[in-house]
């Protein structure tokens, strides 16, 4: 069992991008966590909350179509590499700004969108990259421990990040993770796997609508990536909202908000490893979509509950849904992307992951400002586990992949 669960890292360079990933995700959670905080201490405005996670995400929409296509037709790693001194630039920059003094809501704010752009050409370069470091055979393997990698910093990032703002402050959170991103940096610049372009004379236009036609013809890929976008809108919120939950649910701080999100990081690695340990059976999608019917309920149990310590063990599974929900719908993605098509097939498909996000903390702020939290997210469960029972019982598209 343990040799199946941790199949990928036989391969050196997939070894290389996970320890490379994982050092820089940390650092993102850590400024995740001030970043969040901060926001709301400046602004003391769910909508706020909202606003910024809108600003990090929108990119997506906005630019991911091209960047597929940029993603097919250059060097995957320098496209990476850019991406990633892009995105250290702007942490660098909070952090002269907090160390100064001079940090307002909007700096926070813009740089939210220019880390978004910069991670809406990153993203399609890093997914269409990561088939390449192990078999095919074990592509879903590789997408859940890439999963675990993200988690893990989810589940150290925030403690670090909790510890380092109580103590030592906000600009040391932000320097910190400009500091991480050379992790990745250096671990691109190690592995031997070239990605090779493909020569064409087709116009950027021309390409993207091939990618659009590439994925009308696969059989269940358009319906998975609408299920894509309704798990983040509907269940990222859940995340996104934590620091109202703290700080206006269960009475607390910066302590509080950093277990609830150390719990929810904590669930999601059990989440992926689950995906990884069940190897290569067949019915993906059938375990994605009662993945999503669980999230909903954890979900909604968490929202309605007033106490605490059972907040945090429907928070843990609703975690644990979450992430491998998202594992196992990514790995049927890739399973289906051709090569020559994937960065493509990774942009449009991100653009309903990623897109779902900003969307729904954008829709559900405005809500949670007038509602307030529980009711809000708890109402998002029920719809959640009411498009997976849907999904189960009567279009089955995406069950039967």
């Amino acid at each position: 069992m343990r040799s199946r669960i941790f199949t990928a890292f036989d391969y050196r360079d997939f070894r290389l991008m996970w320890a490379g990933a994982c050092t820089s995700s940390i650092g993102t959670w850590m400024q995740k966590l001030a970043q969040s905080w901060l926001v709301f201490q400046l602004s003391g405005s769910a909508f706020m909350l909202g606003l910024d996670s809108f600003l990090g995400e929108i990119p997506i929409f906005l630019f991911a179509l091209y960047a597929g296509v940029v993603a097919d037709r250059m060097d995957r790693r320098r496209l990476l590499v850019a991406s990633q001194l892009m995105q250290m630039m702007c942490a660098f920059t909070l952090a002269v700004l907090f160390a100064m003094g001079r940090a307002e809501v909007w700096h926070i704010l813009a740089l939210s969108f220019v880390v978004g752009t910069a991670q809406s050409f990153g993203a399609p370069a890093y997914q269409s990259l990561l088939p390449s470091l192990v078999p095919r055979e074990h592509l879903s393997n590789a997408i859940a421990m890439n999963s675990i990698q993200f988690n893990v910093a989810r589940l150290v990032g925030p403690a670090v990040g909790g510890l380092t703002l109580s103590t030592l402050g906000a600009a040391w959170c932000f320097g910190l993770n400009g500091l991480s991103y050379g992790a990745v940096i250096a671990t691109l610049a190690l592995i031997s796997v070239r990605h090779q372009p493909v020569a064409t004379k087709e116009t950027v236009m021309e390409s993207m609508k091939q990618g659009l036609r590439f994925i009308r013809a696969q059989k269940g890929l358009v319906a998975l990536i609408a299920v894509s976008f309704c798990c983040t809108f509907l269940g990222i919120p859940i995340v996104v909202f934590l620091p109202v939950f703290a700080k206006d649910v269960f009475g607390g701080a910066e302590g509080t908000y950093t277990l609830l999100l150390t719990v929810e990081a904590a669930g999601a690695i059990a989440g992926a490893l689950l995906v990884a340990a069940r190897g290569k059976r067949a019915r993906i999608g059938r375990d994605a979509i009662v993945s999503l019917a669980g999230l909903g309920v954890f979900m909604a149990a968490f929202a309605l509950t007033p106490r605490l310590e059972f907040a945090l063990i429907f928070l843990f599974f609703a975690g644990m849904t979450l992430i491998g929900c998202f594992a196992l719908l990514s790995s049927l993605v890739q399973l289906i992307a051709t090569d020559e098509m994937r960065g493509r097939v990774m942009s449009i498909y991100n653009i309903a992951f990623r897109g779902g996000m900003p969307i729904g903390s954008l829709v559900v702020g405005q809500f949670v400002t007038q509602y307030s939290a529980p009711p809000v997210v708890a109402f998002n469960g029920a719809l959640l586990l009411a498009i997976a029972l849907f999904l189960l019982m009567v279009r089955r598209e995406v069950a039967d992949l």
